[in-house]
């Protein structure tokens, strides 16, 4: 099974080794799809756990027992048609190719099926044409 969660750490467990500890102790995988991470600074990773529901689960748990925020991405990336100008600068950081230019019309294509929900693209776009639907 697969969670997609954004791991919030507080400044005194940033140290922590979150993802080593999740599979040596829980056998979970955490794939980290974006990482802010700074000494002495709230933390926060975007990660797609895998493993089994119940280790899954104690992870998750574990993981509130240290103060560290968890909370489940069921969110998805919306394009508004209207207020996109298709300049294509969230093509450029889009790590699965979500988001391409067509190269006949120069019109931004959006492949959901490749969408990890990074929100990578979010703060890139200039006319805040990116969202997320939660």
């Amino acid at each position: 099974m697969k969670k997609r969660v954004t791991i919030t750490f507080p400044k005194r467990t940033v140290q922590m080794p979150v993802t080593y500890r999740l599979a040596k102790d829980f056998n979970v995988a955490a794939n980290i799809i974006r990482a802010q991470v700074a000494p002495n600074q709230i933390g926060k990773l975007v990660v797609e756990l895998s493993g089994d529901i119940d280790q899954l689960d104690a992870a998750i748990q574990w993981m509130r027992e240290q103060n560290i925020t968890v909370s489940l991405s069921l969110g998805e990336i919306v394009i508004d048609e209207e207020a996109c100008v298709h300049c294509g600068l969230c093509t450029g950081v889009c790590p699965t190719q979500a988001l391409t230019l067509n190269p006949q019309s120069f019109k931004l294509t959006f492949t959901r099926s490749r969408c990890i929900v990074c929100e990578q693209c979010i703060p890139t776009c200039p006319v805040n044409a990116i969202s997320t639907n939660l």
